[in-house]
């Protein structure tokens, strides 16, 4: 089985906690604090990998995180930071952000590295807190936690050559008899389900990629049929070769083909109008198909060249591989994106609400529910083991304004105040301890 979209997710490694630790070695008097720090958490990257042809892989494993870093020790020795975690993934892998949509690289070339999710930093030890008011400090921070996301994995093969067409026009065969790709073939619609690849060499020593893609019908950009699982192959394509079944085997007109799937393949995405295309009028051998190549000619015009085949027979095969060999080497990649247009440089400043370190929201149960990434992460690498770590917490939501602000909301001495899974009682105390 083909696999060609998947969803997976990622979190980066969080640090190593931070360590409280003091010298107590002989000799060495009023020795201080030597706790180390955390060592970083590992990253998840994508490589790569171009032996890897389908997104298969993910399909067993949809869940990637990268290894914590060790935590700091005594005497000052700060953790090992965690190996990265490599992800091997096809070329031609698009990520995109599930939550936003936001393309996030687009991975073509082997080797191609990209960090979908970073790890945390070390959380500090209590060398760290040492002041001239607080020599002995017994505060360390836990390790910031690692990125975590949700991404989508879609693959867009990276073939020379597509060809296009209608169901049972006899793509599948085609691509079989010039080269060494076996695809099914039959006698009914679909029979291609899955994009299917062959190298083809011509008898010059000129070789391409072919990929037979799935049978396009109309309305397919709108998802009738195989639809977009189609279509984003194409986009890969530096050459177009339409296969229309020009002994109109089954009543259409090779004509209303032509305009059909051309109109699809615009409607999609209309830079696939720029690449050049070669028309495959296939099943020459069949009753008709002169007189309607004929025919078709007069109203295509000389818009684009010709090339009468029989993939059953390969009759006028070498002349299309030559023919498309010959077209490849005057064209260039196509980038998948719209590149940005290059525009004046200027600098423009504009203001853009900071966004708040935190949220309040009330429960079903009357608590008050703090929310937000900044103060989320203070509470995680906040170490509530030791007293003087709480307090040093409390000073940071105090600096924050969350004291103040839950006053505004009504809170109450004795109130509930919940933080991710944990709960706090609201203490109204204007006193600084």
């Amino acid at each position: 089985m083909f696999v060609d979209q998947v969803k997976i997710y990622v979190k980066g490694g969080d640090g190593g906690n931070g360590m409280v630790a003091f010298r107590r070695e002989k000799y060495v008097p009023k020795g201080g604090p030597a706790g180390g720090d955390g060592g970083k958490g590992g990253d998840v990257v994508f490589v790569v990998d171009e032996g890897l042809r389908t997104l298969m892989d993910f399909r067993y494993q949809r869940h990637f995180k990268a290894p914590r870093g060790e935590n700091g020790m005594s005497k000052n020795q700060h953790g090992k930071n965690a190996e990265d975690l490599l992800v091997k993934v096809p070329p031609g892998t698009v990520v995109i952000d599930a939550d936003t949509n936001e393309v996030l690289a687009d991975l073509t070339e082997a080797g191609q590295r990209f960090v979908v999710a970073k790890g945390g930093r070390g959380g500090r030890g209590n060398t760290r807190f040492a002041t001239a008011a607080n020599p002995a400090p017994e505060i360390a921070e836990n390790g910031e936690p690692g990125e975590e996301r949700n991404v989508i994995l879609e693959l867009k093969l990276l073939a020379d050559v597509g060809l296009v067409g209608f169901p049972s026009v006899g793509k599948s065969t085609l691509l079989s008899v010039v080269s060494a790709a076996r695809p099914k073939i039959a006698e009914y619609h679909f029979t291609t389900l899955a994009p299917n690849l062959g190298v083809v060499e011509t008898e010059d020593g000129r070789s391409f990629v072919m990929a037979d893609l799935p049978g396009l019908i109309e309305g397919a950009h709108q998802g009738v049929g195989l639809g977009h699982q189609f279509l984003r192959h194409i986009e890969r394509t530096r050459v177009i070769v339409h296969v229309i079944d020009m002994a109109a085997v089954e009543g259409r007109d090779p004509y209303d083909d032509y305009v059909v799937i051309n109109e699809e393949l615009k409607q999609y995405n209309l830079r696939l109008t720029e690449r050049p295309q070669i028309v495959a009028a296939n099943k020459m051998d069949m009753p008709n198909a002169e007189e309607n190549l004929r025919r078709f000619k007069e109203k295509v015009g000389e818009v684009v060249p010709v090339f009468p085949i029989s993939a059953a027979t390969r009759q006028g095969v070498r002349e299309l591989l030559f023919a498309i060999a010959d077209l490849l080497e005057t064209t260039p990649e196509f980038p998948l994106h719209e590149p940005e247009e290059p525009a004046v440089q200027r600098v423009v400043y504009k203001y853009e609400k900071e966004e708040p370190p935190f949220t309040i929201t009330r429960g079903s149960d009357g608590a008050f529910i703090l929310s937000g990434d900044k103060i989320e992460k203070l509470f995680k690498m906040t170490d509530f083991s030791r007293e003087e770590s709480v307090r040093r917490f409390a000073r940071q939501l105090r600096a924050m304004g969350v004291d103040d602000a839950l006053r505004e909301r009504g809170a109450q001495d004795g109130d509930t105040v919940r933080l991710l899974d944990y709960e706090f009682e609201f203490v109204d105390d204007w006193d600084e301890r």
